[in-house]
């Protein structure tokens, strides 16, 4: 069932930059620089210029360094202590900052895909009907992030969100109701993981 809501008010962004950035000789991914500003800031700048109004942002790794040095105002800023388990506790800290404000979908994206841009975040935000609503983007079919998850798949997702694998057990179980939003033609859904990756961060 649509209603008339504006999806803008509806559907908040919830940002995973917790990472300690293992791979990176444990720089967080949050704090790398990215077009002269701190790659979390681009990060949040992107779901906002997507047209998410209201931004969750989930720290962990120098989460104060990370307050301190970019400019986060106007998100709210969520502490995730057990950072270091992985991305599902992020994940499941997200989720559950977001009981309560009357967001009805959420719209996760990670801090490390610079290459993601708010053209494939806008689709994927306009893949929003209900708090039923589940929708990933792809690139040549192949299903990547952002992940739009109706409100109505959150206590499950938190259930089985663990370790690095953040929601992709609930996915899989329900990939027959994941409306996919082919993005490649507007994004590149590279990680910035290793050293080398470093290369894509401008």
């Amino acid at each position: 069932m649509t209603d008339n809501h504006d999806p803008r008010t509806d559907v908040a962004g919830l940002l995973l930059a917790a990472g300690g950035g293992r791979r990176l000789g444990g720089r967080p991914k949050a704090l790398l620089t990215h077009r002269g500003r701190p790659l979390v800031e681009h990060a949040a700048g992107v779901l906002r210029a997507a047209g998410c109004r209201r931004v969750h942002v989930v720290l962990g790794a120098r989460a104060d360094e990370v307050r301190r040095r970019a400019a986060l105002d106007g998100c709210v800023l969520v502490d995730n202590p057990d950072w270091a388990e992985g991305m599902g506790s992020s994940l499941r800290a997200g989720l559950a900052s977001l009981a309560g404000t009357g967001a009805r979908a959420a719209l996760v994206g990670l801090v490390d895909q610079p290459g993601i841009g708010p053209a494939a975040v806008a689709r994927v935000l306009g893949a929003y009907e209900d708090d039923g609503s589940l929708a990933a983007a792809c690139y040549d079919g192949v299903r990547g992030h952002p992940v739009l998850f109706g409100a109505a798949h959150w206590a499950d997702i938190a259930g089985t969100a663990t370790g690095d694998r953040g929601a992709r057990a609930y996915l899989r179980a329900h990939e027959d109701r994941i409306r996919l939003v082919e993005c490649a033609d507007v994004a590149e859904p590279y990680d910035i993981d290793t050293e080398a990756d470093l290369s894509h961060l401008e």
